[in-house]
């Protein structure tokens, strides 16, 4: 019996079966049980033969039997790759890989990215030395540093149509009177002190499928039984929602990955149901700002205050290097999470605060907002006009910084993620946005993280690589 040592391959030499027949099947299996998944670097036939000790011949014609499977790919002058497995394995999710020295130059089209290279650096720089004229704290602001919290406010009452208080009575967080808005060290950061704070290991908690996992990942983590609930054309479908849940996490003004918005209807229901069954719903509020054909649409928070708690984060509008962001809450759930922060420790970063009180104070902030808004709307109009042009359909409503192609299979999408790369095109595919079996299919289009230059120039790589792949006969739409 020969084991290899970065593989879980055992070959059995006084079997009757090959030894190439028996490496496939061995190299199968983990794909299909997610032993190995979707993206994972395989040994070169040499390498995999030495540490198997068998002769070149085998591992090669193992891996040209995988290769005419669709199991594996390999690509010029970087290597071998996993490439698929059956739907619902674990392999049928790929993890993150490290990035090879193609996509390091390559044209960074996946979502999630913000136009970091949009701020001005002046404002930058002076915001940097504002925050740094303020003199040391002596002890951490568990809920936030007063003037980030009044920031916050009103950026929230200018941008987001949500009014909160930012004052503080004194009186801590004892008499269950916490502070409307809490700084936060952003979105995944927030949603870790609900689940330790607000929840207990076992409880059910809802999340959009296809969504965003590393909330997901995060819940799981703090011990919460996870259920995927689908959405459709108008947001979550509540239905899936089981008897017992104790909250509901969604996007509903720019649904993550999918982009489109819950309807109002669909939003009433979502509140009445809160109520009358004792949910929480957390509302991920993460581009809510960036919205193009209308004024930004009205929150949850504003709907159901006494239900929902609202997140928003810098992340999309500035950087995530500032690592900060905020929550507003109800009383109790303000008081949890701040009891929670006292027991603990951690304290949002204060530098990022005071970097972005400044950026307010000074005019800058709103400047930038505005600047934002105008590039990206006109950057999303760049690739709606060449989609709909090529008659390939999309998803997405006019907001954000991403909008989705649609495919049939997740055969299909791989592929054409794969043909992207090798055209130094880099996007990301809506398999790994789910949580449990994967049923969308399809490409998530960023268009912030490059330049507009880079971005016109790969347009026609892209539409010639998803008219190969998008839906027959769909009609383009947003």
């Amino acid at each position: 019996m020969t084991e290899s040592p970065a593989l879980p391959v055992t070959l059995d030499r006084a079997s009757p079966t090959p030894l190439a027949v028996q490496l496939a099947e061995e190299l199968r299996a983990a794909a299909g049980d997610g032993r190995l998944r979707s993206g994972d670097r395989l040994p070169s036939t040499r390498a995999l033969a030495a540490q198997l000790n068998v002769s070149r011949t085998v591992t090669a014609a193992a891996y040209e039997q995988l290769h005419a499977e669709g199991w594996i790919t390999g690509k010029h002058g970087s290597g071998t790759y996993v490439t698929t497995a059956p739907p619902g394995s674990p392999a049928a999710r790929p993890r993150p890989r490290p990035l090879d020295d193609t996509e390091v130059t390559a044209v960074d089209l996946r979502p999630g990215s913000p136009w970091a290279a949009g701020i001005d650096r002046s404002a930058w720089r002076r915001a940097w030395r504002g925050a740094a004229d303020v003199a040391p704290l002596p002890r951490p602001q568990r809920a936030g540093i007063p003037a980030y919290r009044a920031a916050v406010a009103e950026h929230l009452l200018r941008h987001r149509g949500l009014r909160v208080s930012a004052e503080f009575d004194g009186g801590g967080f004892e008499d269950g009177d916490g502070e409307s808005v809490l700084a936060t060290g952003g979105t995944t950061a927030a949603v870790a002190e609900i689940a330790a704070a607000v929840l207990s290991p076992g409880d059910t908690v809802a999340v959009e499928e296809p969504g965003y996992q590393r909330a997901v990942q995060t819940l799981l983590a703090a011990g919460l039984r996870v259920v995927p609930a689908p959405v459709d054309g108008d947001g979550l479908l509540l239905d899936a929602i089981p008897a017992g849940t104790r909250l509901v996490y969604c996007s509903p003004a720019h649904q993550y990955p999918l982009g489109r918005r819950m309807s109002a209807a669909r939003r009433v229901e979502l509140v009445d149901r809160a109520r009358r069954e004792g949910w929480l719903v957390v509302e991920d509020d993460y581009d809510g700002e960036l919205r193009y054909d209308v004024a930004p649409l009205p929150l949850l928070a504003a709907l159901a205050p006494d239900v929902v708690v609202h997140l928003g984060t810098t992340s999309k509008i500035l950087t995530p290097a500032l690592g900060v962001g905020w929550m507003v809450a109800p009383p109790a759930v303000v008081t949890a999470v701040l009891r929670h922060r006292d027991v603990t420790g951690p304290s949002p970063s204060a530098a990022g605060q005071l970097v972005l009180v400044e950026l307010a104070r000074n005019g800058d902030l709103g400047r930038h907002l505005r600047k934002l808004r105008r590039e990206l709307s006109e950057r999303r109009g760049l690739l709606v006009d060449a989609l709909t042009g090529a008659g390939i359909r999309f998803l997405g409503d006019d907001a954000g910084a991403h909008l989705v192609v649609p495919l049939d299979t997740p055969e299909a999408e791989r592929t054409a993620i794969d043909r992207a790369r090798d055209r130094g095109i880099v996007v990301d595919g809506l398999v790994r946005h789910h949580f449990g079996t994967p049923t969308w299919f399809g490409l998530a289009i960023g268009y912030a993280a490059c330049s507009r230059p880079q971005l016109r120039a790969v347009i026609p790589d892209l539409l010639s690589l998803l008219s190969q792949s998008s839906e027959p006969g769909g009609t383009p739409s947003g």
